[in-house]
């Protein structure tokens, strides 16, 4: 199970939504706004940003971070909107 940690809870927080542990075993986290969920975003077998902050440092996070902004810059989608903010 996927550890929410105090990043993605900050960065929500800015968003105005809430998020949970998410329901579906192939997710990250449950985006919440007025208690409805409203998307489930990051794949299990992928990390993020405060994944790579904690293992291997700002230096490399920044540029993981770098590279997926690049790889993901058509993403108009909800779930996409909210795992570029939350997740990286």
């Amino acid at each position: 199970m996927y550890r929410i940690t105090p990043y993605s809870y900050r960065r929500a927080a800015l968003l105005g939504v809430e998020i949970r542990p998410s329901s579906h075993q192939n997710k990250k986290i449950d985006v919440f706004q007025h208690g409805k969920k409203i998307a489930s975003i990051g794949a299990m077998g992928y990390k993020d940003y405060p994944t790579y902050l904690k293992c291997r440092g700002r230096t490399y996070a920044d540029e993981r971070r770098r590279q997926y902004h690049r790889r993901h810059a058509k993403d108009h989608g909800l779930a996409g909107f909210y795992a570029k903010n939350i997740l990286w």
